[in-house]
C-alpha cells in the first residue's frame, strides 16, 4: 500500500527537502508525495483526485492567500477523515490551539524534525494498514 500526502508550503525548496529526505520510502512505493504551493491548489488538487489519493495533508500555517487554518478549516468539512499536520515557523500558543481547536491532527514547527515526522508517517501508515 502506498500513502499520498499532500504537502502544501510555499517555499519553493520544500518539494527537493521532502523528496530528499523521504528518500528510501519513495523508492520502495511505501510513499507518494504531493505537492501544493498554496491552501487554494491544494483544494483543486484534492478535488481533481490525486492517485494515490492523499491519507495525510501536511500543510503550513502562513501562506499568501489562504492561510493553512483556512485550509484546515475547509478539510474538515469536506474530508473529515484525512489527518491534517499544520507546520509553522512559529510556534506560538495561539497558532497551536487554533489549529488543535479546528482538528489538526498535530502540529510541528519549523525547521521540520524529519525523524519525528517518519514516526508520524509510519503511525499514520500503520493505521491504514489495520483498517
Amino acid at each position: 500500500m502506498t500513502l499520498g500526502i499532500l504537502v502544501v508550503d510555499d517555499e519553493p525548496d520544500i518539494e527537493d527537502l521532502f523528496r530528499q529526505r523521504f528518500r528510501a520510502e519513495l523508492r520502495t512505493g511505501q510513499l507518494a508525495l504531493h505537492f501544493a504551493s498554496s491552501a487554494e491548489q491544494a483544494l483543486e488538487s484534492l478535488a481533481s483526485g490525486l492517485q494515490p489519493e492523499a491519507v495525510l495533508v501536511l500543510s503550513d500555517i502562513n501562506m499568501p492567500g489562504m492561510s493553512g487554518l483556512d485550509l484546515l478549516e475547509r478539510l474538515r468539512s469536506e474530508l473529515p477523515a484525512v489527518p491534517v499536520v499544520m507546520v509553522t515557523a512559529y510556534g506560538d500558543i495561539e497558532n497551536r490551539q487554533r489549529a488543535l481547536e479546528i482538528g489538526a491532527t498535530d502540529l510541528i514547527t519549523k525547521p521540520v524534525d524529519f525523524a519525528a515526522l517518519k514516526t508520524l508517517v509510519n503511525s499514520v501508515i500503520a493505521r491504514k494498514s489495520a483498517a
